[in-house]
């Protein structure tokens, strides 16, 4: 098996299989999952402990194509580059990455769901730890280790400035593997919501591999605007090498979506912070 196919979103290596390779998915702390809202639990603390955030906008350093959609990597040796404090976090925590997943169309997307609905896309920006871990990788094996702000896409008939820039670079990452320098800088701070800053939170995983349970989530109710071309360059990356075939999977090498389904939330609460 190429290491393309190791794990991925087709029916031979899609989410149902990856309990089998990686023993964490099948945990009880997995995440996506359904927001209800009806069971969300309102937490007047989260609102005395402001989240907040700082990001420099010269932090994004790489694009990459990874397989399975596009990452930006971040520069992780400045201290002062990057800040997420307050809300339900103890700790400071630096950014690592940030990256999306999206839908075959725009009716579908999202990981996380809110009432059974789904967005077109969800970013995920994804920090550390940085006041009890030395690396982002000893942080991402305990429990209070990361910490994502998930952030919806819904699609506009404007395109989204601060996607743009990512979408420029699109073309020089199409396979598997290849990576290109951020030359015009990309703020993340851009990437959340501007006006509503109210969310919720619970105790979940990367939905990813290894789907490590180590993730504190906290994603925004108000979704930004991004337009039906922009999805369709996301569409455009392939999950293989430009030295592979093209595989023969139902997607013929395309990421056309790379979302996890929702898990069961069992007993964990899940707190919000101000009302829809």
């Amino acid at each position: 098996m190429s290491k393309s196919c190791e794990w991925g979103y087709t029916e031979q290596n899609g989410p149902s299989t990856w309990p089998s390779k990686f023993p964490q998915a099948a945990g009880s702390r997995q995440s996506p999952v359904d927001v209800k809202t009806e069971i969300a639990t309102s937490d007047e603390t989260l609102k005395m402990k402001p989240l907040t955030w700082r990001y420099k906008p010269t932090i994004c350093k790489q694009i990459v194509n990874p397989g399975y959609g596009w990452r930006v990597d971040v520069q992780g040796d400045d201290q002062t580059a990057s800040e997420l404090a307050g809300g339900p976090l103890g700790n400071k925590y630096r950014l690592e990455q940030f990256h999306c997943h999206w839908g075959r169309d725009s009716t579908t997307g999202s990981e996380h769901t809110v009432d059974g609905k789904s967005y077109s896309g969800e970013l995920h920006l994804v920090h550390w730890n940085c006041e009890k871990y030395k690396t982002f990788g000893e942080a991402a094996q305990h429990s209070d280790g990361l910490a994502v702000l998930g952030v919806f896409l819904e699609v506009s008939d404007k395109s989204h400035s601060e996607i743009e820039k990512i979408v420029s670079l699109i073309k020089r990452i199409v396979y598997r593997g290849q990576s290109a320098t951020v030359e015009e800088d990309i703020d993340p701070s851009k990437l959340l919501p501007s006006t509503d800053l109210h969310y919720w939170t619970y105790l979940g995983s990367l939905t990813t591999p290894p789907c490590t349970e180590s993730v504190t989530w906290i994603i925004f109710k108000e979704p930004i605007r991004v337009s039906e071309d922009q999805l369709a360059i996301f569409r455009s990356l392939r999950s293989y090498s430009q030295q592979e075939a093209c595989p023969l999977d139902e997607h013929n090498g395309h990421v056309l979506h790379n979302y996890r389904p929702p898990l069961p939330l069992g007993n964990r609460e899940l707190r919000e912070c101000g009302s829809m």
